[in-house]
């Protein structure tokens, strides 16, 4: 029996978190995390509240300036935030906006038609997480200022100056006390407000970093339209221009804008009042809807397939497609807080009413681009049937134990949580990492030479390519489609390759394998990297690991200096290690480094897997040219 808990459990226990104290208690509640994620969500809230300026139809200009100490300072020629008294609070009504959750002008009271920041946490929150918060705000011929420290206001409003202008603008210094770190990033940042401008077409967005005087302006009159061709100027398009529709329908704008390239990959990004819906919802599958209609129809009216013939499926009408839907709604229905799906059912119905008429009339008026996206269609179709059947084969040496591949050496845990798998580069690596590991829970799977690159094959070529079959049917989950990460065999997937370019190159390879057709393995946190040392140094009976430039010369200095006696030795490949060292070096759980894939955002990873391993040379060049600088350990 239990023993009885000694402490009371009554009045005293119960505590009722005032204020914002709420948020700083459980901040991941409103931000997602504490680390470089939730970080940069402050900027963007406070980014989103004068965007619904914009959208109201007050706000053409918008400045985010990172400070030389890291705090932020966004501003706006909006109208705004109002400063007179609350009815009800008897307080400023800036100031309630600022310190009192689910405070707006966004729940019915005719402040803005169409917003994204539904919740009114937004500014509350970010005063709430940040040491130092400063409000002005130019209105009604006068400049207002507040400032308030961790959430709570250190000085009244109180009007600073006169003016002739409207505007707002919020300081904040994040809380080192809440955060990990308080480092903004540049390029984050540059990218999510690049973003913000193509949804909002004709508006002025500039960044500035003051760290190190560097600064960039977006200004896109083509709006979504655009962004579908800056989402493919890495790739080679089929047609010139994007396919735009639009319409207006029970006062829901609908815009979609669609280019086809010449790739296998479908890359669809979906927007509800300009957040992004990562998960989809009602406007994607009204999308989809109408477009497999839509392509069916036309392919059979004008004789592209014939009556008795199989309809294109989806998957085969999206083959190389990257598309931006984008819908403006004055009650959006999202689910959760982190409102990444749209949930609103009468949404569906008007984007595929919009698209498929869009898209029927266009098709009509341009014959040429219509049959080049079908004959791309119908090679998908034949592709398709090709890898089912390869899929088939695959899934049923899945299920036979004795048909695992012939180089795995599996581990005799039948446990997936507690087992892992080594991909493993070559056979000398591979017969250390056999010797030297933990039977029980870790498998090894030696690879030959460098894997098929996926981003320039159809999935019928990859699921002939040796290499791929093995790791598909030693994980155990399928691939594409028909993937289910419920099922793999191995919680970790470790990619252990040599420190050097090849190994980078075979790494890059699998990681691309793994984002394309296996997504998620990677967005639930089960590939990992190992990082084996970089160098042993011995002197004497004394020796240890480096496994950066820097940890060499710490070592140097623990050893008393680099003469004679000390012996450095630069590992080339795993396969210079005996098996003991690499246990202990790179495969015990209780010492090595490994580092866990992620993918934080969805369309800076297509770019960055378009660039390394698509077709086209120079945007690689001018990759490799601009990050030359942060890479470091590599022999060239």
């Amino acid at each position: 029996m239990l023993e009885k808990n000694k402490d009371k459990y009554g009045e005293d226990q119960i505590q009722v978190l005032e204020g914002l104290e709420a948020v700083r208690k459980r901040p991941g509640m409103y931000i997602g995390n504490t680390s470089s994620t939730g970080l940069h969500h402050l900027v963007y809230e406070i980014v989103d509240n004068s965007i619904d300026e914009a959208l109201a139809g007050y706000c053409n200009n918008i400045k985010v300036i990172i400070n030389e100490d890291n705090s932020i300072q966004v501003e706006d020629d909006g109208r705004g935030m109002p400063v007179g008294l609350h009815t009800k609070m008897q307080r400023p009504a800036v100031e309630v906006i600022m310190t009192i959750l689910h405070a707006g002008g966004k729940f019915g009271g005719g402040g803005y038609k169409v917003s994204g920041g539904l919740h009114g946490v937004g500014a509350s929150v970010v005063n709430a997480l940040s040491e130092k918060c400063i409000v002005t705000v130019k209105r009604e011929g006068h400049v207002w200022q507040q400032e308030y420290e961790k959430g709570k206001v250190f000085t009244d409003l109180k009007a600073i100056g006169d003016c002739d202008t409207t505007g707002t603008t919020v300081y904040f210094k994040p809380d080192p006390e809440i955060f990990e770190e308080i480092v903004f990033d540049f390029d984050t940042l540059e990218q999510k407000l690049r973003e913000v401008a193509f949804l909002n077409k004709g508006i002025n967005i500039t960044l500035i970093d003051k760290r190190d005087d560097n600064t960039v302006e977006f200004h896109y009159e083509g709006g979504i339209k655009s962004f579908v061709s800056y989402l493919n100027r890495n790739k080679e398009a089929l047609h010139k221009e994007p396919i735009y529709v639009e319409g207006l329908k029970d006062n829901i704008s609908v815009e979609v804008a669609l280019q086809y390239n010449d790739g296998y990959n479908e890359n669809i990004f979906s927007f509800a009042n300009n957040i992004d819906t990562v998960e989809g919802g009602t406007h994607l599958v009204g999308f989809k809807t109408a477009l497999t209609r839509v392509f069916n129809d036309y392919s059979k009216k004008f004789g592209h397939l014939k009556e008795n013939d199989k309809n294109l499926s989806g998957d085969d009408i999206r083959e190389g497609l990257t598309s931006v839907i984008s819908v403006k709604i004055e009650d959006p229905q999202f689910e959760g807080q982190t409102k990444t799906k749209l949930g609103n059912s009468e949404v569906r119905g008007i984007v595929d009413s919009i698209v498929g008429e869009g898209m029927r009339t266009f098709l009509e008026e341009n014959p040429a681009i219509g049959k080049i996206i079908v004959d791309k269609a119908l090679m998908a179709a034949r592709a398709r049937d090709a890898a089912r059947k390869a899929r088939e084969l695959t899934r049923k040496s899945v299920l036979e134990r004795s048909t695992l591949p012939g180089k795995l050496a599996d581990c005799s845990s039948k446990d997936p949580k507690e087992c892992e798998i080594y991909i493993v580069e070559g056979d000398s690596a591979g017969g250390s990492a056999k010797q030297g590991r933990n039977r029980r829970f870790q498998a090894i799977l030696p690879l030959r030479g460098k894997i098929l690159n996926v981003e320039k094959q159809r999935l019928d070529r990859i699921l002939n390519a040796d290499s791929i079959r093995s790791m598909i049917t030693a994980f155990g989950g399928g691939i594409g489609t028909d993937f289910d990460v419920e099922k793999i065999r191995y919680n970790r997937i470790i990619i252990m390759t040599d420190a050097d370019v090849d190994g980078a190159h075979i790494r890059t390879l699998l990681l691309t394998f793994f984002y394309r057709y296996m997504k998620d393995l990677v967005d639930g946190g089960h590939v990992y990297i190992a990082q084996p040392p970089l160098f042993k140094v011995s002197k004497g009976k004394k020796e240890a690991y480096a496994y950066t430039d820097q940890e060499l010369t710490e070592v140097l200095t623990e050893f008393g200096g680099k003469d004679n006696s000390v012996n450095i030795q630069r590992y080339k490949g795993l396969g210079e290690m005996n098996a003991e060292q690499l246990w202990d070096t790179t495969m015990d759980p209780e010492k090595r480094i490994l580092l866990k894939a992620t993918v934080g955002d969805a369309m800076a990873a297509d770019e960055i897997f378009t660039i390394l391993m698509g077709d086209k040379v120079e945007p690689r060049r001018a990759f490799i040219q601009k990050n030359a600088k942060k890479v470091s350990n590599l022999d060239i």
